[in-house]
């Protein structure tokens, strides 16, 4: 019932004002300082932010007193804005193709950064222009199309808290006010792109750049807090840190400029002292004017000739403004700065409207006066009074001649946005009047007149507007009512003699690809003289380079590290990496651990050298072997060869000529042949030949013992025991061989990892255990024939060998022995050639150390060999 009654009042003026025109004759109280009237048949609201109040602390025990001259701060650059707005309204006027026989004008106030005077702009343009009657309209009816504001969030939150009773539509040319005050019912309009894709494209920009240390300067208020709140996480998310974050306060009142400037001294210390040399500011429009105090301030007792640079990061908002006292003061601070503007176009026609602006040919113009004066520093004589200080304003004084932080005859972004929002409200107006549905064209003049109720409707066609401006880009919304554009990066470049220029160095487009959003141009960025124009850095650790990774320092942010080299066998390719990884199997690192070298494929080849020297080996010594066999059967019927057993000696010397033959299937690239057959033909002809030398130490064990009288020994002596011996060995081992081939036989495998840089082709054993039987059942047979004839080796017999076998089973175990521990240590194909040489060495031995005296007594010494000198020298 409350909220019915509120309503009911709420809407009675309007009614009684419909009903019978009120004639209200009360004076406005506070008649606004500064005002720009257009008539027309619809006007356009204006609330432009021109100047900045700077008064004494009110009390609120009496009535504030009006403005005094000295506490008006006019910022000259943004008197563009309001010429934007005046150049857009003529153009549609003079177009008969918009808004055929009607005339638009338009209302402007300043809303001086104030909330009192922002309220009461709002007020003025809801009201009527003679009296100040809050909900009423007196005297004179005017149709308020829009307003068009502000420039600020603030300020533009609190015309939209105004409008939201009207349901006026607001057209925002600054940044938006923050979306938790946007409630259902404010009906406003951003005519600058979202500042979501700001923050992406500022991201984009620190990543391009790899500036992963900054710092952040921003406003002490709600929409830094919302700034910071925004930024921190989604820049940490992609490795960027923060060295500091620092907020400024506003002032509005001279008690408070002690406070501020001593915090804007330890502001400044802080930053400068600084490692981070990129700064992201955020700040409202009037916030460079306040960040050119920066260089005047310092808590320092001795300040540097030559300043520090920073890159400043600037957000759309702000621009390079100045207040009139600084007019000579230092921009080198500024010079290199890197802005993000909303994109503005070359709009035709506007340059030359700007040349010809001049005091006497602005009629209606309550804010070109202060203006010129601030702008020019010059007085005219109608606005004082007795004697005039400084130089006298002729009105010729010439715009382009101003210095680029005071004014530009190119349009601004801001101005672009208010060109923009000019053309929107009439595109809009024009949509809705040649609607059948929504409009109603009445006789009279040709003048279009809509009912209120129809005004309100101008949302619908605002919310589906899309045409082509004079320069070339196209003007629409998307569903959140903010305009589908992107941002231009600009680089700003001062000079000693106050002159600016601004530079596009790139732009963000929100109709590509996130990665592919930021389009930057780094070769035509000037940076700020301390760099010497070489790539600023802004780390906190300088970047690991391939071949090292971060290691993060306790208690530090992620982004201050320190590098450590690579381990053994991992590697980094890019710089900064948080962990070395290992290279695929097929590749190996390099010697600075930052590149995968392709392996090369190894193994125990003929032609490599080791291959040749081994192989040379085993077909000499087989040759050898050979001959020995030739000789001895070439005197096979030599009481040296008889007394020796001629079936085992033939059988030794054949196993031996094979043991050398097989080492060859150990050289060569592995095969599926050659795996099943070298392990299993080397441990069967291998067993043969020991078991050869295990027959040969029994025969002669036994052949004494059957001597003794009433041995019972001499039925196993003769040929039958021996070759018994060596069949029964050899196929114990054959055995052995055959379950190894049937339970897991070898196969050609690939070794990546033991020899670094090589793929070994080898012959995988299938199962260890087996090989190791087959070695071990060796060595049993070695073990047992190097024990039987050290016990017979001080036997009575010329021809006794036990002394010769004692030997080469001592040499044979000795090789492998030392085989096994040498094989486990050797990787690679030398595995190989340490199996191949203890074949050869043990073969060898055998061959020498059996064959050697019997073969030297065969060739060398004939006489020797004979029944009678054997007879003889047993006796």
């Amino acid at each position: 019932m409350v909220a019915l009654l509120v309503l009911m009042l709420m809407l009675l003026p309007h009614v009684i004002s419909k009903t019978h025109i009120v004639k209200c004759n009360i004076p406005d109280p506070q008649p606004p300082l500064h005002q720009y009237d257009q008539n027309g048949d619809f006007i356009i609201g204006g609330i432009a932010s021109h100047s900045i109040i700077i008064s004494n602390s009110i009390a609120f025990s009496q009535e504030p007193p009006p403005a005094l001259p000295e506490e008006l701060n006019v910022v000259p650059k943004h008197y563009q804005n309001i010429l934007a707005l005046q150049f857009a309204v003529k153009e549609i006027n003079e177009n008969p193709q918009i808004l055929p026989n009607v005339t638009l004008g338009f209302h402007i106030y300043d809303s001086y950064f104030n909330a009192k005077w922002t309220y009461h702009a709002t007020m003025l343009l809801t009201s009527t222009l003679e009296t100040f009657v809050p909900n009423y309209i007196c005297d004179i009816k005017q149709n308020l199309l829009a307003i068009i504001g502000g420039l600020d969030s603030q300020t533009s939150l609190q015309v939209a808290t105004i409008l939201d009773i009207y349901k006026v539509p607001q057209l925002i040319y600054g940044s938006a006010p923050l979306m938790n005050d946007k409630t259902p019912g404010l009906y406003f309009y951003q005519m600058s792109p979202k500042e979501d894709l700001q923050y992406q494209g500022i991201l984009y920009f620190l990543l391009h750049f790899r500036w992963t240390w900054i710092g952040i300067l921003t406003s002490n208020d709600e929409y830094g807090d919302r700034f910071v709140q925004t930024v921190v996480p989604l820049f940490s998310q992609s490795g960027i840190c923060f060295a500091f974050t620092e907020r400024t306060q506003k002032f509005t009142f001279i008690t408070e400029v002690n406070a501020l400037f001593n915090k804007g001294a330890k502001i400044h210390d802080n930053i400068i002292n600084n490692k981070a040399n990129a700064v992201v500011v955020y700040g409202e429009s009037y916030a460079v004017p306040f960040f050119r105090w920066f260089p005047y301030l310092s808590e320092q007792e001795q300040m540097p000739s030559k300043p520090k640079g920073k890159v400043w990061i600037m957000t759309g908002q702000m621009e390079l403004t100045s207040f009139v006292y600084q007019r000579t003061w230092d921009t080198e601070i500024l010079h290199g700065a890197l802005s993000f503007t909303a994109r503005s176009g070359d709009v035709p026609g506007f340059h030359k409207f700007v040349e010809n602006k001049n005091p006497s040919s602005s009629k209606g113009d309550g804010f070109i006066m202060d203006f010129w004066q601030q702008a020019f520093g010059c007085v005219f004589t109608n606005q004082v009074t007795g004697n005039v200080k400084g130089d006298i304003c002729t009105g010729e004084e010439r715009l382009e001649n101003l210095p680029g932080p005071f004014f530009e005859m190119s349009m601004t972004s801001h101005s672009y946005n208010i060109y923009n929002a000019v053309y929107v409200v009439a595109q809009a107006l024009h949509a809705m009047s040649t609607s059948q549905v929504k409009h109603r064209s009445m006789a009279g003049r040709g003048e279009l007149k809509l009912q209120n109720q129809q005004l309100w409707q101008l949302h619908h066609f605002l919310r589906h507007i899309s045409f082509n401006n004079s320069a070339g880009d196209k003007i629409s919304f998307d569903q959140n009512g903010a305009i589908v554009a992107g941002f231009d990066v600009t680089n700003w470049i001062v000079f000693s003699n106050q002159s600016f220029q601004r530079v596009k160095v790139g732009k963000i487009d929100p109709q590509v690809p996130p990665e592919q959003a930021l389009a930057i141009s780094e070769d035509i960025i000037t940076w700020h003289n301390w760099f010497n124009q070489t790539l600023p850095k802004s780390v906190c650790s300088d970047s690991c380079h391939p071949g090292s990774s971060k290691k993060v320092k306790e208690g530090e942010p992620f982004c201050c590290y320190d590098c450590t080299p690579c381990p053994e066998g991992k590697i980094t390719t890019q710089e900064d990496m948080t962990d070395c990884y290992k290279c695929e199997d097929k590749k190996y690192p390099n010697r600075n651990r930052n590149l995968c070298i392709p392996k090369s494929t190894s193994f125990l080849s003929y032609e490599d050298p080791l291959g040749i020297s081994l192989t040379s080996f085993a077909l000499s010594f087989a040759f050898i072997t050979a001959f020995v066999l030739g000789t001895f059967m070439k005197h096979h019927h030599t009481p040296i060869v008889k007394a020796n057993n001629w079936i085992l000696t033939y059988t030794l010397l054949i196993s031996l000529l094979l043991c050398f033959i097989c080492a060859l299937l150990f050289i060569g690239q592995p095969q599926v042949v050659t795996c099943l057959l070298r392990q299993t033909v080397f441990g069967i002809i291998f067993s043969v030949a020991v078991s050869c030398v295990l027959a040969k130490t029994i025969t002669v064990v036994l052949a004494f013992m059957a001597t003794k009288p009433g041995s019972r020994m001499r039925k196993w002596v003769g040929k039958g025991m021996a070759n018994s011996v060596v069949l029964s060995c050899s196929i114990i081992q054959a055995a052995i061989c055959t379950m190894w081939l049937v339970i897991s036989p070898p196969f050609p495998d690939v070794d990546f990892n033991s020899v670094a840089g090589e793929i070994v082709l080898e012959c995988n054993e299938g199962s260890v255990a087996m090989f190791y039987c087959v070695l071990g059942y060796m060595g049993f047979l070695a073990l047992v024939s190097f024990t039987v004839a050290f016990f017979a080796r001080k036997l009575p017999d010329s021809f006794n060998e036990a002394k010769f076998i004692t030997f080469s089973m001592l040499l044979f175990c000795s090789v492998w022995l030392s085989f096994v521990p040498t094989y486990l240590s050797m990787k690679g194909k030398y595995v190989v050639a340490v199996e191949i040489f203890s074949i050869l060495a043990s073969s060898a031995g055998l061959l020498s150390c059996i064959f050697a005296p019997k073969y030297y007594i065969i060739v060398l010494r004939p006489e020797l060999n004979s029944r009678d000198l054997l007879i003889r020298r047993k006796t």
